[in-house]
């Protein structure tokens, strides 16, 4: 099969990835294979490429936001059949033993694999996933591209949502407004709770009005007009925390969404802090993925895409990391449709 691979971190304007033929992998126990149809490029994949995080096995095939089909089955898998159509994430696999899988926790587990990192991902043909990480598309009335921004910051959002608690008739503040806010916004609507969004940008300011927002300005400038109920910092600025914090009721919920942040600073424990909970997003749940794709089929949930062909991989990163590209994602096109032909 062909497949881009990553032997050696480097910036993209080096073009890391090769284009090369590679086995095609098979699905072994409790595994199934898919045709990869699209995979969309993410931030992450461009760390992992330039060398901010360190690569844990080369070669790597990186992607982890992949829509295809299953086109063959190991030994043992019951949950899918050749021809169903399904999603990768970020959750690769887990233990399955230890007590936070055991507790549906599995984003705690120390052997949390991650697709395109740990294990090869979706910048190819084909790959293979276990049965039980391999997310549901059934019934899903959208096109490939629009689902594949959903399974990286669309979950991520919405595992960042499941935090807060927040609840029908609740206020629930969004720091930050780029694409996993949106999908968060959107699932908040849906479920009848009230967001107020604080962003610098005029242009996210009007979007988010546009979506469904009750209120959008720039908090740091611009008074809350209530106290909410719950809210979650997106950007990885430590500044915003304390605001957040200060702007949520006793007994609320902030969740910290970056996977890093600069340097928190509470100033005033007693009046902004004391009562309130802090909680951050670490990894992913399947179970949060599945539920999230559920709300996206049911309400509509897509995100502007620029789709580029599959040799375009290596231009179209560059684009993202220079934050050129037309759309807020980057979608590569690996195959033409459903079928397996």
């Amino acid at each position: 099969m062909k497949a881009w691979i990553l032997e050696k971190q480097a910036k993209m304007e080096g073009r890391p990835l090769k284009l090369v033929d590679v086995p095609t992998p098979q699905a072994l126990d409790n595994e199934i294979r898919v045709k990869v149809l699209v995979c969309g490029v993410c931030r992450t994949d461009i760390h992992i490429a330039e060398g901010d995080l360190p690569l844990k096995k080369s070669p790597l095939i990186l992607g982890h936001e992949i829509v295809g089909v299953v086109d063959e089955t190991g030994k043992g898998v019951k949950k899918f059949k050749i021809g169903d159509r399904v999603g990768i994430s970020w959750l690769h696999s887990t233990c399955g033993k230890c007590s936070h899988c055991l507790s549906g926790r599995e984003n705690y587990c120390s052997d949390f694999q991650c697709t395109g990192w740990d294990a090869d991902g979706g910048f190819a043909e084909y790959t293979t996933v276990g049965e039980d990480f391999a997310l549901s598309l059934q019934g899903i009335d959208m096109e490939p591209e629009d689902i594949a921004p959903l399974l990286c910051p669309g979950i991520a959002g919405y595992c960042a949502f499941k935090l807060t608690k927040a609840k029908k008739r609740d206020r629930l503040g969004l720091y930050g407004f780029g694409p996993t806010a949106y999908c968060v916004l959107r699932v908040a609507n849906h479920l009848g709770i009230d967001v107020y969004v604080s962003t610098r940008s005029p242009r996210h300011i009007e979007e988010a009005k546009i979506n469904g927002a009750v209120w959008a300005a720039d908090a740091m400038k611009e008074e809350m007009p209530c106290t909410l109920n719950s809210a979650i910092v997106f950007p990885p600025a430590g500044v915003l925390v304390e605001p957040a914090l200060c702007h949520v009721k006793i007994g609320g919920i902030v969740v910290l969404a970056p996977v890093s942040m600069s340097t928190i600073e509470v100033k005033n424990y007693s009046k902004n802090f004391w009562g309130r909970d802090v909680r951050t997003l670490y990894n992913v749940i399947k179970t949060e993925g599945q539920e999230f794709l559920s709300i996206a089929g049911k309400t509509n949930i897509r995100m502007g895409r620029q789709v580029f062909f599959f040799e375009e991989l290596n231009e179209a990163m560059i684009l993202v990391k220079k934050g050129k590209i037309e759309e807020p994602n980057a979608i590569i096109k690996v195959a033409d449709d459903w079928s397996l032909g």
